[in-house]
């Protein structure tokens, strides 16, 4: 097992050295401030995005930016097979600037817990004092302001967020969609689906993107990672960045149905390797505590947390509309998995249609309007035999084999809803997960009926 320490800086000038936690780690520094004295890495173009509308935020809600960032270089440019005994577990230390230090200090121990849930890491979070700056880090917008956002709104490209942008839009609110990328499949389903809504409605609306990453080579001889667990803490804070820009009390949309927000592993294996918990209840609220206890008022809120994506689809306020343009939207976690195919037809970028969360989207979008106009690398599930040894057929058969242990004891749902995470946070709705994970399932089990899976190879 390799330990891993991030260094953030800002500028060349930041001689900061940390004592390390560890004798034995790899130190990797990272310098977010470029030659103009802007932030690097898709910050500054969040910064400039939110100075247009004329949006200025604090020097707190910057911070968490750069925390969220720097976790973010960890997260995708540190090998798990390279660096973890159980080519899982990583042990990463971050040292990072910030305005008050002594305010981050003391949440280092919730920002542990949250982001060890988040990844199935080991974090360890010190935090000191930026250095002396020849230009503010923050330039106050020079801009009118030009927009006043009811709530803010995640936008990623998916069905879901494309879903809950519509329901916004259609009851007369005014949200400031946020959005990040890194590839140019992500980027190019955002413009595209935000286009569609434009042109849908009317107007123009706000809507800041920035295309936050870090390249091959960050940490030195690593080949980085690319299980991303910790991405939609980069998400939050982002987000987080422009309600407190808003200012005042603002609540950040997160549109996620409840069975892949609670993500009950479909096999043991899954608890760890394969089971994301990006906006499961436990996650968010503790998300929730760290913006109240930095004062960012601002609060996270999955207004599907209790329905399907089915439901989601079928519930929606534009129903036709949505109809109309889901196979514009992007739920697939591995749209480019064939751009080295021989047939080059088969190389564009398009959902694969045997993953997670495509056999969910299948299932919603076959449940809610009974036909399916998006494009799959596997058009039908049912065409043939669906090698389970193979990627083609391996999440087919999990879910089938959840499915088939729920079918022999229905009461296990309220056990493995658990399994996940705590959801201590909301007891009274206990009943509630359980509901939605047993429908969500249910959903699934619709889709796949008919279709056949085996050992092949």
């Amino acid at each position: 097992m390799s330990h891993h320490t991030i260094i953030a800086k800002l500028g060349i000038q930041d001689t900061f050295q940390p004592v390390l936690s560890r004798l034995q780690t790899q130190t990797t520094e990272i310098n977010f401030l470029k030659d103009t004295g802007q932030l690097d890495y898709g910050l500054g173009q969040a910064l400039e995005g939110l100075s247009e509308f004329g949006l200025t935020p604090s020097d707190t809600s910057v911070d968490l930016a750069i925390l969220a960032a720097t976790v973010t270089a960890a997260d995708t440019r540190i090998s798990r097979e390279q660096n973890a005994q159980d080519r899982w577990t990583r042990e990463i230390a971050l040292h990072v600037p910030m305005a008050d230090p002594a305010l981050w200090t003391g949440q280092a121990g919730l920002l542990s817990k949250l982001l060890n849930f988040l990844t199935g890491d080991r974090w360890t979070l010190q935090f000191h004092a930026r250095p002396i700056l020849q230009t503010e880090l923050i330039g106050e917008s020079v801009h009118e302001r030009a927009v006043e956002p009811t709530s803010i709104c995640l936008f990623s490209g998916g069905l879901d967020s494309f879903i809950g942008a519509v329901d916004l839009l259609s009851a007369g609110y005014s949200p400031l969609f946020i959005s990040h990328y890194w590839d140019s499949v992500t980027s190019q389903y955002q413009s595209d689906c935000a286009l569609r809504l434009q042109r849908h409605f009317g107007q123009s609306f706000a809507h800041v993107r920035a295309r936050v990453g870090f390249p091959t080579g960050t940490v030195v001889d690593d080949e980085g990672e690319n299980t991303l667990r910790g991405r939609s803490f980069l998400f939050f804070s982002l987000a987080a960045m422009a309600a407190d820009a808003v200012d005042g009390e603002t609540v950040i949309n997160v549109p996620e149905n409840g069975l892949i927000s609670l993500n009950v592993p479909l096999d043991p294996l899954r608890v760890g390797a394969l089971s994301t918990r990006t906006t499961h209840p436990y996650y968010m609220a503790r998300y929730n505590d760290l913006l109240h206890n930095v004062g960012i008022t601002a609060r996270l809120d999955n207004p599907y947390a209790f329905e399907t994506k089915g439901e989601m689809a079928a519930h929606c306020r534009e129903r036709d509309f949505l109809r109309q343009h889901v196979a514009s939207t992007m739920s697939c976690s591995s749209p480019q998995s064939r751009r080295w195919d021989p047939d080059e037809n088969e190389r564009k970028p398009k959902h694969c249609g045997r993953c997670v969360p495509c056999l969910i989207r299948r299932a919603s979008i076959f449940s809610a309007f009974g036909t399916d106009s998006t494009p799959y690398h596997i058009p039908s599930l049912s065409a043939q035999v669906l090698d389970s040894n193979k990627a083609e057929g391996e999440h087919v058969r999990a879910f089938q084999f959840t499915l088939a242990k729920l079918a022999d004891n229905p009461g296990r749902a309220k056990f493995d809803i658990h399994k996940p995470g705590p959801l201590s946070d909301n007891p009274d709705k206990i009943a509630d997960y359980e509901g939605v994970y047993t429908r969500g399932m249910e959903e699934v089990g619709r889709l796949l009926n008919g279709v056949t899976t085996s050992p092949l190879s």
